[in-house]
């Protein structure tokens, strides 16, 4: 009996997860809905006849209702969602995340949607790339290759090395083209005051702690990596994890050098987020690795705080000599969209209704700014998104933008908000990401699956790596201490997990 009663509160709860924030009632829905659940963030419920519902039945011709329920980096929503299905009642379509499609696909629970996207969501289906797909049907468990899963993918690349244009200008230099110039050029940012404050307060370049958000340092050796998180490469013939390679320990030893002469913010391994982009904000900053579109984000507080217009260019992906400097590109965020098995031939339609709506540009604009007074307003026949507001604005099943996005439409947006006072700032964005696929490289561990990481989660968090990474760059360990990284990395999973990598890049490449 005590075993029924925890069952019959876990459901609870799980109903309970339904409701909007503060106590309000369940999401209402009519039978006909259909029920979405992704990623949400803190914004409220969509139920049957508010504002968000009625915009996706005029656009798409569906109902869609979607519940409230927490994210919190995802894991009080996978709580939630296996809650509900293993309550029998699994949402139509919904958000996959840590693997659980693995025992949702043995266990026969979803959709196959090999014959149904192209002739029922051919949008969609012709807009994502066939090597996309084909990675998509690598999390068959089953070894069918079936085809499960709709991906979440960018096809062009957001991050890389950005400098101060207006500060060159200054001393009379040119954009650095070799890691050789990028020294010198590091030097008199620190020695020759181009801010013109006569502080000597200038930080030529530097990160966050662990290491991360300084990618452009580690480009340079051929690393593939993403914000800090070394990625996986074709090394010496083989997929190999880059924290591991000859090419990282090299780059380790250069960032060194930078942090021993005074090139690398002493306090890089102690940044928060808060702190590096107050630096950069406060006019300090000369080089930096970012997402190159938002640099308006720092240049307005630099104006505001400081009066400086600065300029900020893309760094050039650099080559140390002896390597090939990339900056990394995965188009394949992962996996995002399941489908529940079901026989009801009406809310199959539906769903794959909403499938190739996701895939039509024709509809990102509206998703985008939302509804009108909710999520945007207009001025002068123009729309303007509004800041995001979680007591009053309702979630979106999907953010165009970053969930299935083109460049075409991320300059779009970013060109609809340069009214005339920011235009400086949002035209040097646009310019920037039109400039940085130059030096963007699709790594061959784009779209690897979580599932090569499982027993194995101080692998999959970095955690080895981080923590000698950060001591060698600041000198608390020598250079050689690499090697013993290397092997511990090895010893303690990294072996299973090379061998996991390796037979995924076998079967899609």
């Amino acid at each position: 009996m005590k075993k029924y009663i925890v069952v019959l509160s876990c459901l609870l709860l799980a109903l309970g997860s339904c409701q909007k924030k503060g106590g309000q009632d369940q999401v209402a829905s009519k039978s006909d809905d259909i029920e979405v659940w992704t990623g949400n963030t803190g914004f409220l419920a969509v139920e049957a006849g508010s504002p968000v519902y009625e915009m996706y039945k005029e656009l798409f011709g569906v109902g869609i209702v979607q519940p409230y329920v927490e994210w919190n980096g995802g894991a009080n929503y996978e709580q939630q969602l296996n809650l509900r299905i293993a309550s029998g009642n699994m949402p139509d379509l919904f958000q996959v995340v840590n693997g659980m499609e693995t025992r949702l696909i043995s266990e026969g629970a979803l959709l196959e949607l090999s014959e149904y996207l192209p002739e029922k969501a051919p949008v969609l289906w012709n807009k994502v790339p066939e090597s996309i797909w084909n990675r998509m049907r690598v999390y068959d468990p089953t070894g069918n290759n079936g085809l499960y899963l709709t991906p979440s993918f960018v096809s062009y690349g957001r991050t890389g090395g950005l400098i101060r244009k207006d500060w060159l200008d200054t001393l009379g230099l040119d954009v650095p083209t070799t890691q050789k110039e990028y020294v010198e050029v590091l030097r008199a940012f620190k020695d020759k005051d181009p801010n013109g404050n006569g502080l000597a307060d200038e930080i030529p370049t530097g990160g966050r702690e662990n290491a991360r958000w300084m990618d452009h340092l580690f480009a340079m050796y051929g690393v593939a990596i993403m914000e800090g998180f070394p990625q996986w490469d074709v090394y010496e013939g083989k997929l190999t994890y880059s924290g591991v390679t000859k090419n990282m320990k090299d780059a380790i030893l250069f960032i060194h050098g930078l942090y021993k002469e005074g090139l690398l913010d002493p306090e890089t391994m102690l940044n928060s987020k808060q702190d590096w982009e107050g630096k950069i904000r406060s006019n300090r900053v000369g080089s930096y690795f970012h997402w190159v579109q938002y640099v308006h984000e720092n240049l307005e507080p630099i104006k505001e705080l400081t009066g400086v217009e600065g300029k900020f260019v893309v760094l050039p992906a650099l080559s140390a000599p002896g390597y090939e400097g990339f900056y990394t590109h995965k188009a394949l965020n992962g996996p995002f969209f399941a489908v529940k098995k079901q026989e009801n031939e009406k809310r199959l339609e539906d769903v794959m209704t909403i499938l190739n709506c996701y895939g039509n540009e024709e509809y990102w604009d509206d998703i985008y700014y939302g509804v009108e007074g909710m999520r945007h307003k207009v001025v002068d026949g123009k729309k303007f998104r509004l800041p995001d507001d979680k007591a009053t604005q309702q979630a979106m099943i999907f953010e165009p933008q970053n969930d299935i996005g083109s460049m075409d439409f991320q300059i779009k947006l970013l060109s609809q908000s340069a009214d005339e006072d920011r235009k400086w700032a949002i035209e040097q964005g646009e310019k920037n990401l039109i400039d940085l696929q130059r030096y963007t490289k699709l790594i061959a561990g784009d779209g690897i699956p979580s599932s090569i990481y499982t027993g194995y989660p101080d692998i999959q968090s970095h955690t080895l790596y981080f923590e000698y990474v950060s001591r060698i760059i600041i000198g608390d360990l020598p250079i050689d201490a690499f090697d013993e990284f290397v092997e511990r990395w090895y010893a303690s999973g990294g072996k299973e997990v090379t061998e996991a990598a390796r037979t995924w890049y076998d079967q899609v490449k």
